[in-house]
């Protein structure tokens, strides 16, 4: 899967076997999200999680995006 693009900002969508494994992902998104002090935007459906991004501060799409996304894709989920 890739990131799209789309009203400045980037989102992927994640699929999960069950609930439990979705909160995991997000939990595991959002210790990332605060190391490196940029946060998503997410949206949970049940095994369907949708990350978007977006560096609001300047209206558009940074490196910063780029970067949390890189780190986001290698979050493994049991």
């Amino acid at each position: 899967m890739v990131w799209f693009e789309k009203n400045n900002a980037i989102s992927k969508s994640f699929e999960f076997e069950n609930y439990s494994q979705s909160i995991d992902f997000i939990n595991s998104v959002a210790v990332l999200a605060e190391k490196e002090n940029h946060h998503p935007d997410i949206l949970i459906e049940y095994c369907k999680v949708t990350i978007t991004l977006s560096t609001h501060d300047v209206g558009g799409i940074t490196a910063k995006d780029y970067n949390l996304a890189k780190l986001i894709d290698h979050i493994k989920v049991l």
